[in-house]
């Protein structure tokens, strides 16, 4: 595996922990629908939390949240409209994202809620 998907799962894991420790209930990980992939969908308060992981090494070229562009918005959108509905939910739905920066050895991990409003 290249080390950039090393990388990434390594987000998505630390992630999940942030969520649990954060009382996030995960409900799935790396959900597909059509061309989508949700990195995490969560339940807290009656709210489905639809989280996008960005893990990277470094922000040189801009930090994590500012590659969800929207295109990945729209896909994240449409597969949780069909998540809800597939699912018969009666929740709120909220987009986060969770941004993860590689630090040397250690990670730091910024919780954007409600991230999608800013687009």
């Amino acid at each position: 595996m290249a080390t950039h998907n090393d990388l990434g799962k390594k987000g998505e894991e630390l992630a999940v922990d942030f969520l649990q420790k954060n009382k996030y209930k995960i409900l799935d990980c790396n959900w597909r629908y059509k061309k989508a992939e949700v990195d995490i969908i969560a339940l807290k308060n009656n709210t489905l939390v639809v989280i996008e992981v960005k893990t990277r090494s470094s922000n040189y070229f801009g930090n994590p949240q500012d590659f969800v562009n929207p295109k990945k918005i729209k896909l994240l959108v449409e597969a949780i409209n069909e998540y809800v509905t597939s699912k018969d939910l009666d929740v709120e739905v909220r987009f986060d994202i969770i941004a993860i920066l590689k630090n040397k050895n250690t990670f730091e991990i910024e919780h954007l809620e409600d991230a999608f409003l800013h687009f």
